[in-house]
């Protein structure tokens, strides 16, 4: 096999891409490595639409130096960001850039050297880094170049292989590093992604474009037992115009590929993720029967969305004119059901973009709905763990004043935003809605979407279960029952409100029949139930 001595801002673009189409094969396999079998894991998606927007930008670079394309890298990974995974990616693309200022090309001590920033960035980025996850991963690849340039070593591809097998062997030791991932028996999500790209750039060094074409990455296993991979598609909202369109297409012998390419002139915003028998679909257009129709041919439809985004967008602008005319703030909550919306909505939000679980939305999507607001001071209400980072980088992308209050749930979001002063200054209703957060506890229930054993609990699939604040510590037979074991776990006594939020897979009556329970074993609390229409999570429950 041939050296190679240096590489120029092109080739770095072009195995940077192919890594791209690399990750985007398992990134439905990456999403199955979830620590709790909930179903909101969708680290392979945020990081492969992450970089779609990376290399998207880098196309367009009009400087094609390696200094050019690595700095709009760095500027794509920032905007189409999603979730924690994709911020911490974004970082990595930064200190990349950094370490690779003025360069036209690299050789392999400028390649150790950019990795070295890399890395040093990603931590950075983390108020709170916790090893055991892609940081570490990013490290250890890192550390792993830098020696072997120390050796002398000045062939990039060799240096590249001991800089990925040093990512494999970092993936594979992250259940040693976490407590949870043991528990759960499967290694970093995050790694694994991040060892994804590095490997597919790698392959495309090699010349093995081809090969690519037929074979799938493989999902690292580490000594310790692990769990079957269960591929799974999430599919992801964006900021509304048009009909936004999506569903779950089944069959068998699916290219996604294919179906992108039917699809990519019928409307705006496409994204087709999925494997041969289960593709999602997401594409905002005016003609969403046309869509349905070219589907059908293709398999079954199922869980079809079709919202009309124009309309929403315009009733939120209203609702901004009517609600905060007094003063020069707003604020912007993250949200995912059109009960919730509404819900965000009465109670003064002058936008809810849509996304949670399963569909964190990207900087960009936030950044236009700041910039869509008439008010120059913007509180952000992100409502989930996952996209408080992503919110975090909005404020160096406009010229507003920006304040993310981190809110981790639907319930801190709302009693973050009742708290809301209108006489107050932009400061003082940053710092009265985060002390808000503490005052309210939250249930989730949702069903299990695997087989498992954590935090000493036996698992079924499809089980109900039920978190609280974010721990999972209940399952049952019933939601009922979890939401009974969770209930038992506070001081009612001292709480006043019970506010039942049920999802678009509720059965029918079975709210109501929740709140009477509760009533009737809490007779002094006042037990109200709205329609959340949330997907996945079938009650968010608020305990104030």
């Amino acid at each position: 096999m041939s050296q190679i001595s240096s590489v120029a801002g092109q080739e770095l673009r072009d195995m940077f891409s192919a890594a791209t189409s690399w990750l985007e094969k398992s990134s439905a396999d990456i999403d199955a490595l979830n620590v709790f079998p909930v179903p909101d894991g969708d680290t392979g998606t945020n990081m492969m639409l992450t970089m779609r927007s990376t290399m998207e930008e880098a196309y367009r670079a009009p400087d094609h130096s390696a200094a050019g394309v690595s700095f709009a890298m760095a500027r794509g990974a920032l905007m189409g960001a999603r979730g924690n995974s994709g911020v911490i990616l974004s970082q990595i693309w930064r200190g990349l850039a950094k370490g690779l200022t003025e360069k036209e090309d690299f050789n392999a001590r400028d390649l150790a050297d950019a990795l070295e920033s890399a890395a040093a960035a990603a931590y950075k980025g983390m108020s709170n880094p916790v090893e055991g996850t892609m940081l570490t991963v990013m490290k250890d690849a890192a550390a792993a170049a830098r020696a072997e340039v120390a050796k002398g070593n000045e062939d990039i591809i060799s240096v590249l292989e001991v800089t990925v097998k040093a990512a494999e062997e970092s993936v594979a030791r992250t259940p040693t590093l976490l407590k949870v991932l043991k528990d759960a028996g499967v290694v970093d999500a995050g790694g694994q992604g991040l060892y994804t790209i590095l490997e597919g750039a790698l392959r495309f060094l090699r010349g093995e474009t081809e090969l690519m074409r037929l074979r799938k990455p493989q999902i690292i296993v580490s000594d310790l037992p692990t769990a079957t991979p269960i591929p799974q598609t999430a599919g992801v909202t964006e900021v509304p115009y048009g009909y936004c369109t999506e569903f779950l297409l089944k069959g068998e012998e699916f290219d996604p590929d294919d179906i992108r390419k039917r699809l990519e002139k019928k409307g705006e915003s496409l994204i087709v993720v999925g494997d041969d028998t289960a593709v999602r679909i997401h594409i905002h257009t005016l003609t969403p029967g046309n869509i349905i129709q070219i589907a059908t041919k293709l398999g079954t439809m199922h869980q079809v969305s079709i919202r009309n985004m124009d309309e929403q967008h315009q009733d939120f602008l209203e609702m901004q004119r009517e609600r905060m005319p007094t003063t020069n703030m707003a604020v912007i909550a993250v949200a995912s059901g059109d009960g919730l919306t509404d819900v965000f909505g009465s109670l003064g939000a002058a936008a809810v973009v849509p996304g949670g679980q399963t569909m964190n939305p990207s900087t960009k999507d936030m950044l236009q709905a700041v910039e869509a607001t008439f008010s120059d001071q913007v509180i952000i209400l992100p409502n989930n763990k996952n996209i408080i980072t992503t919110a975090q980088q909005v404020q160096s992308l406009t010229k507003k004043k920006i304040k993310v209050v981190p809110s981790r749930t639907i319930p801190q979001g709302v009693v973050a935003l009742l708290a809301f002063d209108y006489e107050a200054n932009f400061k003082d209703n940053a710092e009265i809605m985060e002390k808000a957060l503490s005052s309210v506890k939250t249930i989730e229930v949702t069903h299990s979407i695997r087989a498992t054993r954590i935090n000493g609990l036996k698992i079924k699939k499809k089980q109900p279960i039920g978190l609280l604040d974010g721990e999972l510590i209940a399952v049952g037979d019933s939601s009922l029952d979890v939401i009974n074991q969770l209930l038992a776990r506070l001081d009612m006594d001292s709480a006043e409100v019970v506010t039942l939020y049920y999802g678009f897979d509720a059965e029918e009556g079975e709210p109501e029949a929740i709140s009477a329970s509760i009533t009737e074993r809490y007779p002094q609390m006042q037990v109200e139930v709205i329609r959340g229409g949330q997907p996945h999570y079938s009650y968010i429950i608020s305990v104030e």
